[in-house]
């Protein structure tokens, strides 16, 4: 019985990450006492395209960047909040972000390493600054690939709103992607899938299914996230950290062909279900 009473303890002593918002989710991956914000809501950096679609602007378009320390480290975080426009990336939050990493990635080159954090809950870019919001999230690809050369670069997927679009590359180009189990990943969402493709292809309703093919744990199985967490701020702020402290090997990115021969192996007129894909992969040293 101690050891239930052990797991329910911490169970019911958890801090929810993804009920945080976006600004209490990089506070939370910081040392204590270390958060200060950069272009928060009272600069007023905000779009100037929603309102001529009758949208209301956010002050800080939806992302928080903020300075601080990780193990005493110099560090930027970059949180999408996904309670925003479904944490669409449009073109002034899309330029916070690879506007931080490009500072980030200066000041490497110049001996002064910085940690970057990237906390993503986003649908990709922004439909109502379509091509804005494109050319910024390449920016942002671009800078990551970059800054892996001095540091790696950790992603964290939490929340349900998940990881997709344009955004699902930028944490697939990642040194180190965390995930939950309540979390997604995928280029397309299933209601993109459903609408483009029919419901036969994907039921855009069926939550098993969507988690069976794109969530956390899937991910995780098929070698595609490097961590999967439980929904605690303490795991998933100490994850971090160990990214940091325990460097990974070569990116994703950087392995064309182990991954184009794990697909070569799918066969696409018979795919396997979630559960046999990972069970192939494993066998082939893939996860």
């Amino acid at each position: 019985m101690s050891g239930v009473a052990g797991s329910r303890q911490r169970f019911l002593g958890r801090r929810s990450y993804i009920e945080l918002l976006a600004r209490e989710r990089a506070r939370a991956v910081l040392d204590a006492g270390t958060f200060r914000e950069l272009l928060g809501p009272f600069d007023g950096l905000k779009s100037p395209w929603l309102p001529l679609q009758g949208v209301v602007a956010q002050a800080d378009d939806g992302v928080v960047i903020a300075r601080g320390l990780i193990d005493g480290k110099a560090a930027v975080v970059a949180a999408v909040e996904g309670r925003y426009q479904g944490g669409s990336i449009g073109e002034v939050c899309g330029s916070k972000i690879a506007g931080a990493l490009e500072l980030a990635l200066r000041d490497c080159e110049r001996g002064s390493p910085v940690r970057p954090v990237l906390l993503l809950e986003t649908g990709g870019v922004r439909l109502q600054e379509a091509n804005l919001g494109l050319a910024v999230i390449a920016e942002i690809q671009a800078a990551i690939i970059a800054l892996r050369r001095h540091v790696p670069v950790v992603a964290v997927v939490a929340g349900i709103v998940g990881c997709y679009g344009g955004m699902s590359l930028a944490a697939a180009l990642c040194s180190t992607l965390i995930m939950t189990r309540q979390a997604r990943l995928g280029m397309n969402g299933p209601e993109v899938i459903e609408q483009e493709a029919g419901i036969a292809e994907l039921d855009a309703g069926d939550r098993a299914l969507i988690w069976s093919l794109m969530g956390g744990e899937q991910r995780y199985a098929t070698g595609l996230a490097d961590a999967l967490l439980e929904d605690d701020v303490d795991e998933i702020a100490a994850e971090v950290r160990r990214a940091f402290a325990n460097p990974p090997g070569p990116a994703r990115s950087e392995q064309v062909e182990r991954f184009a021969e794990r697909l070569a192996r799918v066969d696409v007129a018979l795919p396997p279900s979630p559960r046999a894909l990972r069970d192939v992969w494993r066998r082939e040293g893939g996860a």
